[in-house]
């Protein structure tokens, strides 16, 4: 039954890859070494709000409720309204937003009560294919809903370690190749230059 779901989930995600090739970053969904390399950043808080972009089928969430985060306590948005409403089936407790996360602000606003103090953000979104402004105008609204010593965990197919300019407030404080992936990805940890309390103190799994 699982390996029929995930091949479903998988069909559903290469007919949008198809169907929308410029909106979807993967060319196939998440491996679960690429999810379980990003979920082990999830602070070790049962009330830590989580937000997730770019989810697509939900690898990245599986590992994050298996780490021990309340699926009631995640924000996901997801511009594939198909892809959308088969997340909403899975993780029926979980908040799941359809729309672009470049109106992240308005979606938040509309549809969540807390639009602040989120303790990481989990993107999946290709950043360094966007056009500048827009990669800069979504970092800038993620940096207005992360609380002070919040993450922001980025992954990407460029394995070099070069960063996106809108990344300019951010300092790396992780990173990591995975290379079991399809294509190996890169997984790197952000927090805001100002922000120095240390990574212990935050209570991050490590």
């Amino acid at each position: 039954m699982q390996l029929l779901a995930k091949l479903s989930d998988t069909a559903l995600f290469l007919q949008e890859v198809f169907n929308q090739p410029r909106q979807v970053g993967a060319i196939v969904p998440s491996s679960r070494n690429l999810a379980a390399a990003m979920a082990r950043w999830l602070p070790d808080e049962p009330d830590a709000s989580v937000l997730e972009l770019g989810p697509g089928t939900g690898a990245v969430t599986q590992a994050l409720l298996k780490q021990g985060l309340a699926e009631n306590r995640l924000v996901a948005i997801e511009k594939s309204p198909k892809l959308a409403s088969r997340l909403r089936q899975r993780f029926p407790q979980a908040h799941v937003i359809t729309g672009d996360a470049l109106d992240l602000d308005r979606l938040l606003e509309k549809h969540v009560r807390r639009v602040s103090d989120v303790a990481v953000v989990f993107s999946s979104l290709p950043l360094r294919n966007l056009e500048p402004r827009d990669a800069t105008r979504l970092v800038n609204k993620i940096r207005a809903v992360l609380r002070p010593d919040g993450l922001l965990i980025q992954y990407s197919y460029h394995l070099g370690n070069k960063h996106a300019s809108a990344l300019a407030q951010f300092r790396q404080i992780n990173s990591d190749i995975i290379w079991l992936n399809l294509p190996p990805a890169r997984v790197n940890v952000y927090q805001e230059f100002h922000h120095r309390r240390s990574l212990v103190r935050s209570g991050v799994r490590c």
